[in-house]
């Protein structure tokens, strides 16, 4: 009985930290500050985050009878069901019109699934047509040491090792600078 309380206490308290809410202000150099305390003296305006990607725990159906034959689970690729398993599969973080600056070659890229990742899936990023790292389930993908010009990427979903569907092509551009150009040489000393 005394466990009660206590457990109501820390459910509180566990929820209310979840809505701590994030602050955004620019420092008197110049910098974009986020923190979770609003300033004092600055104005600050609250940054409103999307929704998290959240998986329903539900568990496995059973078949109403054993004579029934079995039938795959909603939630477990099949070939028929994870054709079009995702209604919208996008990257962001590339520029539509405009080129991608990066001085050495390292940037990240964003995957956004409606709905999120299936159990038993994984994604995959292609950098013109060729695979980046290790299919998984993370949807931040870090590049580097790419080199300078015209690029695509495109998320691929995977089941297994084998792709049930794939998102549009992403073409960019990315500028470095160019450290051969006359311009960037040393001049001799006079």
């Amino acid at each position: 009985m005394r466990c009660a309380p206590f457990g109501l206490m820390l459910m509180l308290c566990i929820d209310t930290s979840a809505m701590a809410e994030i602050y955004r202000y620019t420092d008197k150099d110049g910098h974009t500050v986020f923190t979770n305390q609003p300033p004092e003296g600055i104005k600050a305006e609250t940054v409103e985050l999307p929704p998290a990607n959240t998986l329903d725990a539900s568990p496995p159906s059973s078949p109403s009878s054993p004579s029934s034959p079995s039938s795959p689970s909603p939630t477990l690729p099949n070939a028929h069901s994870t054709a079009q398993a995702y209604s919208s599969i996008q990257l962001s973080g590339i520029p539509d019109a405009q080129a991608l600056r990066s001085n050495n070659g390292n940037f990240s890229v964003s995957a956004r699934l409606t709905p999120a990742l299936q159990p038993g899936h994984s994604l995959r990023l292609l950098l013109d047509g060729q695979p980046v790292g290790a299919a998984g389930s993370d949807t931040v993908f870090h590049l580097s040491g790419i080199e300078r010009g015209e690029h695509s990427l495109q998320l691929e979903v995977l089941s297994g090792n084998r792709v049930i569907q794939s998102g549009p092509v992403n073409t960019f551009t990315l500028q470095r600078v160019n450290t051969s150009s006359p311009a960037m040489r040393p001049r001799p000393a006079p």
